[in-house]
């Protein structure tokens, strides 16, 4: 596992300079502020939905109704980390080989992280129906390959209440471990919920509890650095994050785009309730212009601004930039997310 001990042993080596390293230790000293909120850009969707993953070309008046190129979805990952407001930006394991290879990371506080398994509830091609199955286990990556790339890497897991196939997913998870302690390699821990009904009343409660059973079989140094999750409401995160604040850090997945007033009380209400990480994927690489909404994400998360402004200023940089709004200000001023409603 990565600790402080990691980066201030090696002295002034750029390539240990990353701000995730040095925030994870604040957080686990309980000496958290604001300023400490780790924003990761989840770029891996090629994992997931396929030659849709970069999402829809762009120009002056708006979206032309054609798909970007990898090439475009690996600019907007280099102009990200160029921008230095995100922590981490995860990615396949085939676009980490390529910006790797240009040394894009090298001098760079952010850290690189491949995604190293992509069980079949993530798998979303166009008419596909995978994800209304139960999940089973899959990892594509080769840690062998991936631990040249970089030494951090997300694994995901989907608890179905299903002695079965949970144990399936478990057993997955542990042989996962036992290889990337072979190959050096660190993971943070994505836990979805189960896309289909899976029979219990309160599911926040049932994916807590999951996770702290799951975690509680663990030792340190096979242990996750922190948690991706579903946000499933104020009490659901405070129960979670409050349990053990300096061994169990909880970061909140995404989701579905929504709107950009989504996006910003998203995060805003997730750092209130005890969350110290967004791990976005589409809400980032989907909006008209990624690096503006990610620095206004921040400016949220540490007081400069409301969710409200924060939108507003979006669009105002919009404009300024002559970028195309996919909805007009009024429209994305609405919550349309009903977990966020509910908290709002």
């Amino acid at each position: 596992m990565r600790t402080q001990a990691d980066v201030t042993d090696v002295g002034s080596s750029p390539r240990q300079a990353k701000t995730l390293d040095l925030k994870l230790e604040r957080i686990r000293s309980s000496l958290y502020r604001p300023e400490d909120f780790i924003i990761a850009d989840a770029r891996d969707a090629d994992m997931s939905f396929g030659l849709t993953a970069p999402g829809p070309e762009r120009d002056s008046t708006g979206r032309t109704g054609r798909w970007r190129s990898r090439s475009d979805y690996l600019d907007s990952m280099r102009a990200m980390v160029h921008q230095e407001h995100v922590d981490i930006m995860l990615t396949s394991a085939s676009s980490m080989q390529t910006l790797a290879a240009e040394h894009l990371f090298d001098e760079s506080p952010v850290t690189p992280a491949v995604r190293l398994n992509d069980a079949t509830d993530i798998w979303n091609p166009r008419g596909s129906r995978y994800s209304g199955q139960a999940p089973r286990p899959f990892a594509g990556p080769s840690l062998e390959r991936v631990h040249e790339l970089c030494d951090v890497g997300l694994y995901s897991i989907t608890f179905s209440n299903d002695r079965d196939l949970d144990l399936e997913a478990l057993a997955a998870y542990a042989a996962f471990r036992q290889e990337a302690a072979h190959y050096g390699l660190s993971h943070f821990l994505e836990v979805f919920n189960p896309a289909t009904d899976v029979g219990v009343a309160d599911l926040g409660a049932f994916v807590n509890d999951s996770i702290v059973r799951t975690l509680a079989g663990i030792t340190s140094p096979d242990r996750p650095l922190f948690l991706k999750t579903a946000y499933n409401g104020p009490a659901a995160l405070e129960e979670l994050a409050s349990y053990d604040p300096s061994g169990v850090i909880v970061g909140i997945l995404g989701g579905s785009k929504g709107t950009t007033r989504d996006t910003f009380e998203l995060v805003a209400q997730v750092e209130r309730y005890g969350a110290r990480i967004a791990l976005f994927g589409r809400k980032i690489n989907l909006s008209e212009d990624p690096t503006t909404l990610v620095a206004l994400m921040r400016q949220v998360v540490e007081g400069a601004v409301g969710p409200t402004e924060a939108v507003e200023a979006y669009h105002a940089s919009l404009r300024e930039n002559g970028i195309a709004a996919d909805q007009s200000l009024e429209d994305d001023l609405a919550l349309t997310d009903p977990v966020l409603k509910r908290a709002s």
